[in-house]
């Protein structure tokens, strides 16, 4: 939810009392649709309010009758999972024009309906700020023709409208993620993946034409995450002599060796003259001047399809929550909001404001102002290009400027899901800053060993998709090996060093820190990136690698709801990662849309499991006949997965049974997720940068030295910004018994689980929201989405 004072409503069904309700969704359907309309209708039954819903978007409204359904709790149950919209979705012509608009205003009056929530695209969201704007004078007209009383008029006399963005594309300007596009990035990369195996057994090149009509994200964003040699969007035309540039590259990369080459272009790439940019122009470029075994691939409507990931899930519930709360707290002369994301948070957004500035995109483009374009799209477009420029041409050794430092990459602790992505990043930035970049093996242990060797530009080729930790890591602290570590610093030359991992890293750091004193050698600019499936790390709201963690728990879930539909009367409890951190396991509760996550941070009793047990019983008389339990790994030793499973068992004997999971090391497997590809790449790129400055910066004598505690930092993603902190300062945020922060931003999510889970619980609603001016919102960006 979004950070506001807040006050405590101690009967919540007065909330909502009165108020009317419909949702739809319209314009091109999204993966997590369906997770909005749930969070939606839920929160709204949750409040006291009535819920409708319309089917077949705004076509369905100009038609009415069936189209329009009063809608209960089981009305959206299990539709989580699914991708499209239950609902429909349907272009409308009729409701372009006043009478198919006047049309839609008496279906609406007919169930009593003067609040809408719309999940749609820019254009849907357009129509539906019209449709509020002409209301009364909608009103009016139908009480002239006899089709309404005066009184009608009167008691239904303004429209609300709160807009919830579902695209692909990513194109609205406003919010950081629409709802939909990860998952679409999802299917980009699943495809890549699958292509790259079989473009290296046959020296091949694939152009990959994606999505994005006018918008470039979704092939900028795979872009970055699979490291393609070349990628076209319409945003920013290559020079007038792109040709001959990609030729020189893709003939370079071959004759380095690299048996494939991905070409990734949108759907609307343009160059700098506004023509169009096609896969098969491309293709047969690389043919003609090359004679290169050329495949295209239109991957089309798959990027539509599909379950929605676990970011879109969690991104849906908490917008749809929030789009009943700015309908509930609507008045007369509130304008119509969007409700957005900037970095972690949920906020809203004057609608047409960010209407105009999406369409303020296109009409740059038309004039061939494509710096404008690209600042439009907001500050997490500008920095993938920015990055993706960075990491994926490199300069000609003339063109590189000497730094003469020598500078250090290594993992520190357990392995995370896009690790790799980060070294790879690391790595490719040092040399273009002119390091001599080196590589340590397997953590503190490998550095006190000297497991340390040269790395060049091409031997970071194809890391982002791979996953674990292809250096090897470990959790060994370095307070054992000081001596030792402080001859290789020397041997080696090593004037600066980038750290990749999780807690470990972070202790480990202190402990170089602290050890100034006695070892000179550790006076050199050191700094952290977080990598772990736990995010448990202090100063970062996310860290590498609890997305790649947290979609495996999201489809594993699905797969045992599955399960559990499927035999009636069952209960799931699973056991998540974690540590002591609560993250994976409420925010995979979150997604997967299970009954109760129990973590370490929130503490409970035998009461609260019996109360719990309670609850799967009256479930259990519904036509939802299965239950999810989760349960993070240390939440409490005496209440173990085996204990609760048992309690469960006996408690619940004769109503339903119980089945246990404990997902173990596979959350810590497989290739690491969009997410945690282009956020290890950007991270660790800025991080590379911050220290390219210090040493610049404390370089005397032909030497580097720094003591102060700047100079030792973490670099984390906080609110909706990535800032440098000091390790020391971070120490009093961190509770270092447990090996978490003593304040986690998750947390306030998780009475949401509780609710959508129909629990009937008391819920911190907040208080009268104020819109956000989207000119400061724009200017304060997000740099790590």
């Amino acid at each position: 939810m979004a950070e506001r004072h807040s006050e405590q409503i101690a009967n919540r069904s007065l909330i909502g009392v009165g108020k009317v309700i419909a949702v739809l969704t319209s314009g091109g359907d999204a993966q997590g649709m369906n997770a909005a309309v749930r969070a939606v209708v839920r929160m709204g039954i949750y409040v006291g309010a009535k819920m409708f819903f319309v089917h077949e978007g705004y076509q369905g409204m100009v038609d009415g009758g069936s189209n329009i359904v009063q809608v209960s709790w089981e009305s959206v149950s299990s539709i989580l999972q699914r991708g499209g919209t239950v609902i429909g979705s349907a272009r409308c012509s009729a409701f372009r024009n006043r009478e198919g608009r006047l049309k839609a205003a008496a279906n609406l009056l007919e169930k009593g309906i003067t609040n809408l929530c719309v999940i749609g695209g820019d254009g849907s969201l357009t129509g539906a700020n019209l449709f509020r704007e002409e209301w009364s004078g909608l009103l009016d007209e139908l009480a002239k023709n006899g089709k309404i009383s005066n009184d009608d008029v009167k008691n239904y006399s303004h429209l609300n409208i709160v807009g919830l963005v579902g695209s692909i594309d990513n194109d609205f300007c406003g919010t950081d993620m629409t709802i939909g596009t990860d998952s679409a990035l999802h299917r980009i990369i699943e495809v890549v993946d699958a292509i790259m195996t079989t473009a290296l057994s046959h020296q091949r090149t694939f152009v990959l034409e994606v999505m994005g009509r006018h918008c470039g994200y979704l092939a900028l964003a795979s872009a970055l995450a699979c490291g393609a040699d070349w990628v076209f969007i319409p945003e920013s035309p290559p020079e007038d002599d792109w040709e001959k540039h990609m030729v020189e590259k893709l003939s370079e990369n071959r004759a380095h060796k690299k048996r494939l080459n991905i070409i990734i272009v949108a759907e609307g790439a343009i160059d700098a003259q506004n023509q169009p940019i096609t896969s098969e122009k491309i293709k047969n470029l690389v043919v003609d001047e090359l004679g290169f075994d050329t495949r295209v691939t239109i991957l089309g409507h798959v990027q539509r399809g599909g379950t929605p990931s676990a970011f879109d899930r969690i991104l849906a519930s908490r917008t749809g929550v929030e789009a009943v709360l700015a309908l509930l707290e609507a008045k007369p002369e509130t304008p119509a909001c969007v409700v957005s994301l900037s970095g972690n948070h949920i906020v809203r957004l004057p609608l047409m404001e960010c209407v105009k500035m999406t369409q303020a995109v296109q009409k740059a483009m038309d004039k061939k102002d494509f710096k404008k374009a690209v600042k439009l799209r907001g500050r997490s477009f500008e920095n993938n290009l920015q990055t993706y420029k960075l990491l994926s041409q490199k300069e000609t050794t003339a063109e590189i400027p000497k730094s003469n430092f020598n500078v250090a990459v290594m993992n520190v602790g357990a392995p995370a899901a896009g690790m790799n992505a980060a070294i790879r990043s690391a790595v490719r930035v040092g040399i273009t800053e002119g390091h001599k970049m080196l590589v340590v093996n397997n953590g503190f242990e490998g550095l006190s060993k000297g497991e340390i060797k040269e790395f060049h530009w091409t031997c970071v080729r194809g890391w982002t998709g791979q996953g674990g930790s292809i250096l090897g890591t470990k959790r060994t602290l370095p307070a054992m090996y000081l001596e030792q570590i402080a001859e290789q610093i020397r041997t080696y030359k090593i004037n600066g060093l980038l750290v990749v991992g999780g807690f470990e890293a972070y202790l480990g750091l202190l402990e170089l820190s602290a050890a100034r004193e006695k070892y000179k050698e550790f006076c050199i600019p050191m700094i952290m990136v977080p990598a772990t499936v736990s995010n448990n790390i202090p100063g970062s709201d996310f860290s590498i690698g609890a997305d790649t963690a947290l979609n495996t728990i999201t489809d594993t879930c699905d797969r045992i709801k599955q399960s559990a539909s499927g035999t009636k009367r069952r209960v799931f409890i699973i056991e998540t990662m974690g540590g002591y951190c609560g993250y994976l396991a409420s925010m995979g509760g979150l997604s997967a849309g299970a009954d109760v996550a129990y973590i370490f941070e929130e503490k409970f009793d035998i009461r609260e499991l019996q109360a719990n047990v309670r609850h799967l019983t009256e479930k259990m008389k519904t036509n939802i006949q299965r239950g999810l339990v989760l349960r993070n790994e240390n939440c409490n030793e005496n209440y173990t997965t085996d204990f609760i499973y048992q309690l469960y068992s006996e408690e619940g004997k004769g109503v339903f049974d119980c089945r246990k999971n404990v997902l173990g090391h596979m959350q810590q497997g497989g290739a690491p997720s969009p997410f945690d590809r282009n956020f290890a790449t950007k991270i660790s790129a800025k991080a590379m940068q911050w220290l390219t400055k210090k040493l610049q910066d404390n370089f005397q004598d032909g030497k580097v030295f720094v003591n102060d505690d700047d100079s030792v930092c973490l670099l984390g993603m906080r609110t909706r910004t990535l800032l440098f902190q000091p390790v020391v300062e971070l120490k009093k945020e961190t509770d270092f018994e447990h090996r978490i922060p003593k304040e986690q931003w998750w947390l306030k999510l998780r009475p949401l689980m509780k609710i959508l889970a129909k629990y009937k619980i008391s819920y911190q609603v907040p208080s009268s929201a104020k819109l956000e001016n989207i000119e400061c919102r724009t200017r304060e960006g997000n740099e790590a989405s």
